[in-house]
């Protein structure tokens, strides 16, 4: 399976595409291991012809990296992520979402 052609289908795999290069130059995420295991999960049983599962895998191979470089554990991940998805619901349109964010409280 290949990358998706143009543009993203979603803001969150930019979101993704671009976390993990602000990684990578931060030198937290080592490009050389991140393109193997990428390749790794998109070349296992089950993936999509069609690309149509591309960034899943792409945000699975981040969260591999992350774990297996002690970065970051799955719960942390997991925590984190729920934290940013109430944030995302706490805060109007239009403005920067911050995990200070009221959490429990949906966008107007």
């Amino acid at each position: 399976m290949s990358a998706p052609e143009g543009n993203f289908d979603a803001p969150w795999q930019a979101h993704a595409f671009a976390l993990t290069h602000a990684l990578v130059d931060a030198g937290i995420v080592d490009w050389a291991a991140w393109t193997e295991t990428l390749s790794r999960r998109l070349h296992a049983e089950g993936v999509a012809e069609d690309g149509s599962d591309y960034y899943q895998h792409w945000v699975a191979a981040l969260q591999e990296i992350l774990e297996t470089r002690g970065v970051a554990d799955m719960d942390q991940i997991e925590r984190l992520t729920t934290e940013w998805e109430a944030a995302a619901r706490a805060t109007p349109h239009g403005t920067p979402i911050t995990l200070e964010a009221q959490v429990g409280e949906e966008r107007p």
